[in-house]
C-alpha cells in the first residue's frame, strides 16, 4: 500500500503506527511531540542545556501531571527541548494486557529524568483538565496532554500551537530502551545535531 493516500481531493501521509497493535496495551512507548512549524516556544539550548521559555516551563510541568489523570501510566526519561519533547510513557492497565511481553524491566523510582521533576504549583495544576480521560490509549493520554498545554497556554495569552500528530516507538527491549533513555538525557548537549534544530 502507497504510504500516500487521498481523503477529499487532497493527499495525506498513512499513520506509522502498527496497523494490528492496540495502542491501549501495556508496553513502553517512546513519544515525541513537536510544535507548530518547529517554531522554538520551550526556550533554547546555554551551553548544553535547556532553558525553559515560561511556556517550556508549562509544558514540562503538565507533562508530570499525566499519572494523575491516568493512574496506570508511569513517567521515565523526558527531556523538554526548544521546538519538541521526547518522553518514555510506561502503560500498565490491568485491563491493557495483551498477551505480549513488552514491558521491560523498568525501575521508574530510579531514573535520572524523574529527580529533575519541578516543584509545582499544585493549586494552579490540580484545577486543569485533562480531556478524554475514559479512553486508556496512547492517543487519548497525548491529545490530552496537548489540550491541557494549549488551552491553559491561551487563557495566559501566549501564541502557542502544537504540530497535528505526534510520534511513538514501541520499546521492546533493554538494549532499545538504554538508547533511548540515553539519547532523551544527552538531547540537549547535542542540539547542534538534532534532525528538529532550526538553522
Amino acid at each position: 500500500m502507497s504510504r500516500t493516500d487521498k481523503y477529499q481531493n487532497k493527499y495525506r501521509i498513512q499513520s506509522s503506527r502498527l496497523q494490528n497493535w492496540d495502542y491501549g496495551w501495556n508496553a513502553v512507548y517512546f513519544i515525541t511531540i513537536c510544535t507548530n512549524n518547529r517554531e522554538c516556544y520551550f526556550g533554547e539550548i546555554v551551553d548544553g542545556k535547556m532553558k525553559l521559555s515560561n511556556i517550556g516551563e508549562i509544558a514540562n510541568v503538565f507533562w508530570y501531571e499525566i499519572p494523575s489523570h491516568f493512574q496506570f501510566v508511569k513517567l521515565d526519561a523526558f527531556v523538554v527541548m526548544p521546538n519538541h519533547i521526547h518522553g518514555i510513557l510506561i502503560l500498565n492497565n490491568e485491563n491493557g494486557n495483551n498477551g505480549v511481553n513488552v514491558i521491560i524491566n523498568v525501575n521508574v523510582e530510579t531514573r535520572h529524568a524523574l529527580s529533575l521533576q519541578p516543584q509545582q504549583n499544585k493549586k494552579t495544576i490540580s484545577q486543569q483538565r485533562f480531556q478524554n480521560q475514559g479512553k486508556n490509549t496512547v492517543s487519548s493520554i497525548i491529545g490530552s496532554y496537548k489540550s491541557a498545554v494549549s488551552k491553559h497556554l491561551h487563557r495566559l495569552g501566549f501564541n502557542f500551537k502544537w504540530q497535528t500528530r505526534f510520534n511513538d516507538h514501541i520499546i521492546r527491549d533493554e538494549k532499545s530502551y538504554q538508547n533511548i533513555s540515553e539519547y532523551i538525557i544527552n538531547n540537549p548537549a547535542k542540539w547542534n545535531k538534532d534532525k528538529f534544530h532550526n538553522e
